[in-house]
């Protein structure tokens, strides 16, 4: 397909690739995935910001009851007011739900998998779910929120061995505890954004390589054009240098060209919509 083609095939899609503010709260989320019957309850989290000096309890809805068991008869008590709790890290606030002896929340939709044999399903996990506190909805997509989220993500990862796996709702990801713990340590420390678990890569119809995941983070998808993209391999690398460079940049208003680790000249043109941000060689 020639570049005139790959523009009609973009403009088809772009409206699917807009993601507005109310869409990035929704999906801030992080889902912590443990083994089967190994969730913690309220009383395991309060121990956990015990020991982090940068965590604290916030916020415990169950205060002042005198058991953790719902009433009899009455099971709409525990996903509303039991069943979470408010965790305040660095003066940022955040929910965590799911917790044990209560349900664990809904299972996340999944379409790619890092350092995991398979994807996780919920017959071998039970997930809980880590998202911004609901006065933080509207900033939900801002960076210094989110580094904050996946912070202490990292310490629930730390702290619960049987948290088995993360998953990145974004993105539909999910990824291996020591992956996850690993790469976002290394971002937080300053090192490169986890390009591969924050984000993922997927072939199209016309044989581009697309990411999945980045319109969270800058309001933009990219487009690796053929013939660029016909080495998968080589490709997903370059996915990776440019997707930090990007959310470094914090997206793409106009025309760029940058030099690949090739030597070669590489163009990067957002759409008109500046919901797609195509490469190729000049």
């Amino acid at each position: 397909m020639d570049r005139r083609g790959n523009g009609i095939f973009r403009a088809a899609c772009e409206g699917s690739l807009t993601i507005s503010q109310s869409q990035r709260a929704h999906h801030a989320e992080l889902h912590l995935l443990f083994a089967k019957g190994k969730r913690p309850d309220r009383h395991a989290v309060k121990a956990l910001a015990g020991r982090l000096p940068a965590v604290s309890v916030s916020h415990d809805p169950a205060a002042g009851h005198a058991a953790e068991t719902p009433p009899a008869g009455d099971e709409a008590v525990w996903p509303g007011q039991l069943a979470w709790i408010e965790l305040l890290r660095e003066g940022l606030t955040f929910d965590l739900s799911g917790l044990a002896p209560g349900p664990a929340s809904a299972f996340p939709g999944l379409a790619h998998r890092f350092d995991l044999p398979a994807l996780p399903t919920p017959g071998e996990y039970e997930a809980m779910v880590l998202r911004p506190g609901p006065h933080l909805a509207e900033g939900a997509a801002s960076l210094p929120l989110m580094r904050e989220l996946l912070a202490l993500g990292c310490d629930i990862v730390r702290q619960f061995e049987d948290v088995l796996a993360v998953a990145w709702g974004p993105a539909a990801t999910a990824i291996g505890r020591r992956y996850f713990e690993s790469v976002t340590s290394a971002w937080l420390d300053g090192g490169p954004f986890p390009a591969l678990g924050l984000t993922a890569f997927t072939a199209t119809a016309d044989a581009a390589l697309e990411s999945v995941g980045l319109a969270f983070w800058i309001g933009q998808e990219l487009r690796i054009e053929p013939p660029l993209s016909a080495d998968r391999v080589a490709a997903t690398r370059l996915g990776i240098r440019l997707v930090n460079h990007l959310v470094l940049a914090g997206g793409l208003n106009e025309d760029d060209r940058i030099i690949a680790p090739d030597g070669s000249r590489l163009v990067l043109r957002p759409s008109r919509s500046r919901a797609l941000i195509s490469v190729w060689r000049e």
